[in-house]
C-alpha cells in the first residue's frame, strides 16, 4: 500500500511538472485611456489568475485622470505614450515590448476570470501553430448586472460565439502568437476609432491565418450602461461598421455582432414603419395587419438570441429585452448606419475631387 502511495505521489508530481512545461509564457496587453474607474478591478482580476506563467503590460495613452497612479500599485509593466495616439498604437507598443510566446489582448474595462489564461494556453496548445488567431468573448453576465449592461453582454456573447470560425476576433479577448503578431505588422494605427480588430482579423485571414472562437475564454465587462449609453453605443458602432463595411464591400456579411439576424431585425423595424406610413397615407388600417406578421417573422429569425435572453435571466428580463431589441435598439442602429453612409460617401466625393 505504501508503494502505491509513493507511486501515486510520483505521478502527481510528474503531471505537475509536465503541466508547468506546457504552460506558455503569456503577455497580457492592456491599453488604457482615462479608465481609472475600471483599471484597478481589471488588474486585480489579472493578478488573481490561477495561471502562473504570465506578465501584464499596461500601455497608458496619455490619460488625464489618475489612471497611472492606480496602475503603479500593481506589479505590472507600465509604458506611457508621449502623446495620445489611440488603442492600436497602445496595443502595438505593448506587444513590441513584451516577452511572451503568446499575446493576449484585453481592454481596461474587462476582468479576466481565474481560468482565462489557462483556457488561452489550452487553446494555443490545441492549435499548436503560429497561424491561428484565437478569440474569446464576454461572460453572459457583466460586472454591473443591470438591464442594459446585461443586454449588451448577452448580445455580444451570443453573436461572437455563433461560429467556431468567426468573421473576426475582438481585442477584448484575443490571443495570438507573438511571432505571428510581429510578422503581421500589428494593428493599423491610422484607422477608424474602433474596429481595428476587425480589420486586423480580415487582413490576417487573407494572409492565410485561421480565426478560431473559443467560448471558454471569457472576460467580464464593466459597461455601466444606461438607456442613453446603450443607444449611443449602438449608434457609434453602427456608424463605424457601416463606414468600414462599405469600404470593405461586405455590408451584408454575417459578421459577429454585425450579424445577419441584427440586419434582418433592422429591416423588420424599417418595414414596420413603412407599413404604418402607408396605412396613414391611404387611410387604410388594413395595412397595419401586416406589422404583426413582420414582427413574428423577425422573432422567428432571431429566436436563438431571444431564447438566450430567457435562458440566462428568465422571463422578467427576456420580455423587456426582446421589446428593446426589436422596437428601440434598431432606431439607434439605423441612425448610426445613415450617418456612417453619409460620412463614407462624403469622404469618397472629397477624395474624387482631389484625384
Amino acid at each position: 500500500m505504501r508503494y502505491h502511495k509513493i507511486l501515486l505521489s510520483g505521478c502527481i508530481k510528474l503531471y505537475a511538472i509536465i503541466t508547468t512545461l506546457m504552460e506558455k509564457y503569456i503577455s497580457v496587453i492592456i491599453p488604457n485611456y482615462n479608465k481609472s474607474t475600471t483599471i484597478e478591478r481589471c488588474l486585480e482580476a489579472a493578478f488573481s489568475s490561477q495561471y502562473e506563467n504570465f506578465e501584464v503590460i499596461v500601455v497608458d495613452d496619455c490619460s488625464t485622470d489618475n489612471s497611472v497612479e492606480v496602475i503603479k500599485r500593481f506589479p505590472c509593466r507600465l509604458i506611457q505614450l508621449d502623446e495620445h495616439s489611440g488603442t492600436s498604437k497602445a496595443r502595438n507598443t505593448g506587444a513590441n515590448n513584451s516577452n511572451g510566446e503568446v499575446l493576449f489582448f484585453i481592454d481596461s474595462d474587462c476582468l479576466m476570470q481565474k481560468n482565462t489564461l489557462s483556457m488561452v494556453n489550452k487553446a494555443m496548445i490545441e492549435y499548436g501553430d503560429d497561424h491561428t488567431v484565437i478569440g474569446g468573448t464576454y461572460t453572459m453576465i457583466p460586472f454591473d448586472d443591470t438591464f442594459f449592461s446585461t443586454f449588451q453582454s448577452i448580445f455580444v456573447n451570443y453573436f461572437e460565439t455563433k461560429k467556431i470560425e468567426p468573421d473576426y476576433t475582438a481585442t477584448h479577448a484575443m490571443a495570438i502568437s507573438a511571432h505571428s503578431f510581429r510578422n503581421s505588422g500589428g494593428f493599423q494605427e491610422q484607422f477608424l476609432p474602433m474596429l481595428e480588430d476587425v480589420e486586423f482579423s480580415h487582413r490576417l485571414r487573407k494572409a492565410g491565418c485561421k480565426l478560431a472562437m473559443h467560448p471558454e475564454i471569457l472576460v467580464q465587462h464593466i459597461f455601466n450602461f444606461s438607456l442613453l449609453e446603450s443607444l449611443r453605443n449602438a449608434l457609434k458602432k453602427s456608424m463605424y461598421w457601416t463606414i468600414y463595411s462599405i469600404k470593405n464591400r461586405d455590408l451584408l456579411a454575417d459578421s459577429g455582432t454585425a450579424s445577419i439576424e441584427l440586419k434582418i431585425n433592422g429591416a423588420a423595424y424599417l418595414l414596420s414603419i413603412f407599413i404604418a406610413l402607408l396605412s396613414l397615407a391611404f387611410a387604410n388600417l388594413t395595412f397595419l395587419l401586416l406589422i404583426p406578421v413582420v414582427f413574428i417573422i423577425n422573432l422567428f429569425i432571431n429566436r436563438k438570441l431571444l431564447a438566450t435572453f430567457y435562458k440566462i435571466k428568465a422571463l422578467p428580463f427576456a420580455i423587456p429585452a426582446t421589446l428593446y431589441y426589436t422596437a428601440l435598439f434598431p432606431a439607434a442602429v439605423w441612425a448610426g448606419a445613415i450617418v456612417g453612409a453619409i460620412k463614407c460617401f462624403s469622404s469618397y466625393k472629397v477624395q474624387r475631387n482631389y484625384t
